[in-house]
């Protein structure tokens, strides 16, 4: 497990400046808004996550934070997006770093990634699709009105090394590779809207590499020596990544160390 990273900079962003994370309840989403916090440059950190009244960790540090602010909000639900967004916007001022979070591989009891073709089901694949690949265009449909014109912004979506069609070697696996291929897809066509409506906005996809979540427990046996990251670490690097990210970056999908993953 390697050690916590440490708190970025931000430099690159104005100061302060607002943050929104969806999926902040927990992994890395939740230790996303603690780097944000510990950093101190966020004047609001938006912390979105389907049910408030069951985040525990994300409340007690909403309590002691006063920077936090925890907002309802399913990106598989265009109404409960909308109205995340009104709030958010009531505040009267821009979303300078939107992160999202938001996904799912598996669920206990449920469908497991599929190793072989007979495992695939149309029901999983939909779902799949919902939450990783159309959750993020939804989200960005619905607070893209919150982005500044001028200043710096940063659209991110943690995506998946297994999502490269390029890099694609051991198969399986086929609902959640298809939904962050086109997760991927969605970023690079989303990049080249904003870019026409924002001159400072960069859209990326992020890969955290293999994390040690909920999401990631039941297949970690493999991983090797070193490259199971903890959250903390995880988050911060890629916060590194963020800050250092140029207008030309906008529309690549990179991992946490910074390297460009092929699409």
């Amino acid at each position: 497990m390697n050690p916590p990273a440490p708190d970025p900079v931000l430099a690159s962003f104005p100061q302060p400046f607002t943050a929104l994370v969806a999926g902040a309840n927990r992994g890395i989403g939740l230790a996303f808004v603690r780097h944000l916090v510990a950093g101190g440059q966020a004047r609001r950190i938006w912390a979105g996550c389907r049910d408030p009244e069951a985040a525990g960790e994300l409340a007690e540090l909403a309590a002691v934070a006063p920077a936090v602010r925890i907002l309802q909000l399913d990106v598989t639900d265009e109404q409960v997006l909308a109205d995340a967004a009104r709030e958010a916007g009531e505040e009267g001022s821009t979303v300078e770093l939107l992160i999202n979070c938001a996904g799912f591989l598996h669920r206990p009891g449920g469908p497991q990634p599929e190793r072989r073709l007979a495992e695939v089901r149309a029901d999983w694949l939909q779902e799949s699709f919902a939450v990783n690949a159309a959750g993020p265009l939804l989200l960005a449909k619905h607070f893209e009105r919150l982005l500044p014109r001028r200043d710096r912004v940063v659209f991110a979506s943690l995506s998946a090394r297994v999502g490269s069609i390029g890099d694609n070697r051991l198969g399986g696996w086929y609902a959640y590779r298809a939904a962050k291929a086109a997760q991927n897809m969605f970023i690079r066509t989303l990049s080249i809207e904003l870019a026409r409506r924002a001159r400072g906005s960069i859209c990326v996809a992020l890969h955290p590499g293999t994390t040690d979540t909920g999401l990631s427990r039941p297949f970690q046996a493999g991983v090797p020596e070193g490259k199971l990251f903890n959250t903390a670490f995880s988050a911060g690097r890629l916060l590194a990544v963020i800050d250092g990210l140029k207008r030309d970056d906008t529309g690549g999908f990179f991992a946490w160390n910074g390297e460009r993953i092929p699409w």
